[in-house]
């Protein structure tokens, strides 16, 4: 009801437009084209006419009443604005119907944007303004730099439509994915906007739109982390359904063509063919020209070259000969009838055919068949294994008569085309080599199909520990250019990694692969003679060459020997009865015996004495004899002589860390990311690092392990990891030696000023690389530091920055408290603290610098009774007191003896007066009575002590002598008288 007023208005705008073009001709068909108004909310609109030119032309139709807005044409229809009705196109031309399609890329078609940024987390001043989708002609290319590309298409549908196209995603080093937003900016989901690796040609998507405003996204971004080139991702044949209609067919491009009407899409034409544009039919090349597939044009013959062919050794014949044989590489493209031209070299003689492969024999045929199971061979025939034995199951390759059933070679050109040669590796009798291609650049591509991998019988029970499967392989490149030489590994069949590679010539060399996961079911060995973009063949005699292949214990393989089992008891219904875990089988005798104490079985050499290897310090075997392991406590003697105890449990568990951020030559930020888990018992959980780009989610396992981890918000991930790989999956040993079985640590990678010696976990990997042919190693240093609380507290060497300084050996400094040794008694001192009204503590304090953590903690702080110093002080003081006064009083005693003394000398002096020389004589004993009689009378005189000093001193003569008292005359003289008597 609203849009009433509005469409009478349009009418008016008409009238008066018909009024004032009045005096212009009358317009033809020729002159105008028919358009749709918007739809109203009816969902109805008019068809008017609009002229090609203003003012050419007068009396345009009038306006009428046009379809419903959900009207639509079928594939291959078109809408006739005219009759308002769906139509046929002619041949020669195409029609999606309701949708629109871009399958010329001589130019971005209109309405498609491309722009390259910045990735995420880089410099803002990253100059990525050339980093765009460029057209390539019959299709669009993606960047191959570190930029962030991104080609969009805005489309507005008027019903639920689908978007279609062919891509060819061949390296893993580009994130690739297609998302849309609606009206509302919301994306399509994360998982499913990730497109799959192409294994050799282009593949086909597809995704639901819905109606409305739909922006469609191909996004690119590459990571070249280790400065290869990069393929870059290829886009054509985009088709969009659910647009309103489409009023016209269009023509088709020349190379294809439409021979009948009502043609959704145009038919390439075939090789020797060409078509112009809009062409019916496709027209024979002249005699002297050529074309491939799909081509506009023919191009004249040029002369052969001997880069035109090759050679290859046919298939021995039933009287069991062979011959060389040189064959036109396939589409002939070149005339031996030009100037100049070279003739094809006759074939060899016939020679006797080489034996089969291991593990085939002859047929009556003179070919080659695998032998039963339970059976093995050299080569010529078939042999039943022994008793006790079993056959080892494998994959060998070292004769070429023909191309093994499950091996096929291939062609990509960087420069896609159709023109794909039946060839790209041929067979050569000793050999599989590298034949000419239409460009330099082609990658020249050998692809080997694996089943899967299982362990033999006797190893099966131990699984976790055994080898799972190796491939080994002899080359060797020839090169006068910059060529490359590739080795992949399939993880599914969307999905190769490039494991190893090498650049220009080398020599005869083998290179050996360690499978850790069954997933893997192809390998791929590729070959580039140059990245140089020229059309002329310059390098065609480049060439790589595959002596040998082998792969062990692949499913339905066959066996080249037989060998006894002495690993592990087989499974139930096995023929083969093997030796108890930690005994080998003595060669030819079957006879097991016991390996020595602490040695453990060697996989690789499961027969002989030499199996038994003896495990590394401080470790001890698995209970399956296949490995060794520390349980992360271990007993260490220091030179001074005391007994160190170490448990390093607390750090058991997997432990991530990264080193400091790298930067590629364009300043994308990585990290070298880091797994490890040093030590644990039976059963612990492994370190894993794992590939989260792809769709494989390769991932591998082991002590140690190292992958590349991008910062970004691609996949709507914070980190993106990629190129994991083992450092680490045996335990050598554990010591404080700075160098165990040939891997060395040295002090100055990570100087300490510790007395204490760092613990250091030696480790190995079998896995091998052309830079690292012994494998790869590495060694973990504990260190003693009470202060760090954490657990992840992992630094790597200052000068080696990365971890390694040659690119084989990691290095690892791990400080912890845990790393510490057990607290014992001799860690701790005691301090007695001062008596403190009558209490004494003793408190107990470690010693400094500490350097343990656990085992026995500090005893408690004792209290103990004691006497004071005041109490001692009064104590002395008192006894000094009484010693005083008991001096005293054995002085005045001394004094008054001494007295006494002298009393009786002056008796005895006065008693001998007159008589000289002559001394007194001696009185009785009456005497000594006397005197306590005498002692009396002086005590009853009841003076002081002054008044007898005093009396004493006026009783001295006049000589200076004292006066002393005598006895009367009366008593001497009766004294006298009774001696005489």
């Amino acid at each position: 009801m609203q849009r009433g007023p509005i469409h009478l208005r349009h009418f008016l705008l008409w009238l008066l437009f018909a009024q004032a073009n009045a005096e212009l001709p009358m317009c033809k068909e020729s002159d105008y084209h028919f358009e749709y108004t918007e739809c109203d909310v009816l969902g109805s609109r008019w068809r008017v006419a609009v002229p090609n030119k203003a003012d050419t032309c007068t009396g345009l139709p009038d306006p009428v009443k046009g379809t419903q807005c959900t009207f639509s044409c079928s594939e291959g229809e078109f809408l006739n604005m005219q009759s308002q009705q769906c139509q046929k196109c002619a041949v020669g031309t195409y029609s999606l119907g309701t949708g629109e399609a871009f399958d010329e890329w001589d130019s971005l078609p209109s309405g498609f944007v491309t722009h390259g940024l910045p990735t995420n987390g880089w410099d803002d001043h990253t100059d990525c303004s050339n980093s765009t989708w460029t057209p390539k002609g019959d299709y669009v290319a993606s960047n191959t730099d570190e930029c962030t590309a991104t080609l969009s298409y805005a489309v507005s549908l008027k019903k639920p439509g689908t978007v279609t196209f062919e891509y060819f995603y061949p390296d893993n080093s580009i994130y690739f994915e297609f998302y849309v937003q609606n009206d509302q900016c919301q994306s399509t989901d994360t998982e499913s906007r990730w497109m799959k690796i192409s294994e050799s040609n282009f593949s086909k998507y597809g995704a639901e739109l819905n109606s409305g405003n739909n922006v469609l996204y191909w996004r690119t971004t590459a990571y070249t982390l280790q400065g290869s080139a990069v393929k870059p991702v290829l886009l054509r044949n985009i088709a969009i359904s659910g647009v309103a209609y489409t009023s016209e067919c269009f023509h088709c491009k020349p190379g294809t063509y439409s021979a009948k009407a009502g043609s959704a899409r145009c038919t390439p034409c075939p090789a020797e063919t060409y078509s112009n544009k809009g062409a019916i039919v496709c027209h024979q090349c002249e005699q002297d020209k050529y074309s491939v597939a799909g081509s506009g044009s023919c191009k004249s013959r040029p002369a052969c070259t001997n880069s035109d062919y090759f050679y290859t050794h046919t298939p021995c014949d039933s009287e069991g000969k062979t011959q060389l044989m040189y064959k036109w590489i396939e589409p002939k493209i070149c005339s031996e009838t030009v100037e100049g031209a070279v003739k094809l070299p006759a074939s060899g003689e016939k020679q006797t055919c080489p034996p089969c492969n291991p593990g085939f024999f002859v047929t009556n045929s003179s070919t080659c068949e695998p032998c039963n199971d339970g059976f093995y061979s050299n080569g010529t025939a078939c042999t039943k294994c022994p008793s006790g034995t079993e056959p080892v199951m494998g994959l060998e390759y070292k004769w070429w008569n023909t191309m093994p059933s499950n091996m096929k070679s291939s062609i990509f050109q960087r420069e896609f085309s159709e023109s794909e040669h039946s060839t790209a590796w041929e067979v050569a009798g000793e050999y599989v080599y590298t034949t000419p291609g239409d460009q330099d650049t082609d990658y020249l591509m050998l692809m080997l199909n694996v089943p899967g991998y299982r362990l033999p019988q006797s190893m099966a029970k131990d699984s976790e520990r055994s080898e799972l499967s190796r491939i080994t392989f002899v080359f060797e490149t020839t090169c006068t250019a910059d060529c490359k030489f590739y080795f992949l590994a399939g993880y599914n069949q969307w999905n190769n990694d490039v494991v190893e590679q090498w650049k220009g010539s080398n020599r005869k060399q083998s290179y050996s692969y360690l499978i850790q996961s069954n997933s893997t079911t192809s390998f791929t060995w590729t070959f580039q003679r140059t990245e140089e973009l020229n059309m002329e063949r310059k390098y065609s005699a480049d060439a790589a060459k595959i002596f040998s292949i082998h792969i062990t214990n692949v499913i339905r393989g066959v066996a080249s020997q037989c060998r006894r089992c002495a690993l592990s008891s087989a499974k139930a219904g096995s023929a083969c009865v093997p030796c108890p875990p930690g005994h080998y089988m003595v060669n030819e005798t079957g006879v097991c015996k016991s390996c020595p104490p602490n040695t453990f079985i060697r996989a690789d050499q499961p027969v002989g004495e030499a199996a038994c290897v003896q495990c590394g310090p401080n470790t001890q075997r698995n209970k399956a004899h296949t490995a060794c392991l520390s349980d992360c406590a271990l007993d260490i003697q220091t030179k001074g002589g005391a007994l160190l105890h170490y448990d390093f449990s607390p750090l058991s568990n997997v432990t991530a860390f990264h080193s400091s951020p790298r930067f590629t030559n364009k300043g994308l930020r990585y990290f070298n990311h880091f797994n490890l888990g040093v030590c644990g018992k039976e059963g612990r959980v492994p370190a894993a690092c794992v590939d989260n780009v792809t769709e494989s989610r390769r991932e591998v396992k082991g002590y140690i392990c190292q992958s590349t981890v991008v910062p970004s918000d691609i996949r709507s991930q914070s980190m993106v990891s990629t190129q994991p790989f083992i450092i680490g999956d045996s335990l050598i040993g554990v010591t404080t030696d700075t160098t165990l079985d040939s891997i060395s640590s040295p002090k100055w990678l990570f100087p300490s000023a510790s007395s204490l010696p760092d613990v250091i976990f030696y480790y190995k990997s079998s896995e091998t690389t052309q830079a690292c042919k012994q494998g790869r190693s590495a060694t973990v240093r504990l260190r003693c530091n009470p202060t760090v609380t954490a657990e992840d507290h992992i630094t790597l060497p200052s000068n080696c920055s990365e971890g390694t300084c040659d690119g084989c050996t990691f290095h690892f400094l791990w400080q912890s408290q845990h790393a510490c040794p057990l607290c014992t008694k001799n860690h701790y001192r005691e301090i007695v603290s001062a008596c403190i009204q009558g209490i004494q503590r003793t408190t107990y304090v470690w010693q400094q610098p500490l350097q343990c953590y656990g085992g026995e903690s500090l005893p408690a702080q004792k209290v103990s009774a004691c006497v004071t110093l005041d109490f001692w002080l009064k104590f002395g003081v008192s006894t000094g007191t009484i010693a005083a006064v008991l001096l005293i009083s054995i002085s005045c005693y001394f004094w008054k003896k001494t007295r006494k003394l002298q009393y009786k000398y002056s008796k005895l002096m006065m008693s001998s007066e007159g008589r000289e020389c002559e001394l007194p004589t001696a009185d009785s004993c009456a005497i000594m009575e006397g005197e306590d009689a005498e002692d009396d009378l002086m005590d009853l005189t009841k003076k002081s002590f002054f008044t007898k000093i005093k009396s004493f001193s006026r009783e001295r003569t006049s000589d200076g002598f004292d006066s002393v008292p005598l006895k009367s005359s009366s008593r001497r003289q009766r004294e006298e008288d009774s001696d005489d008597a």
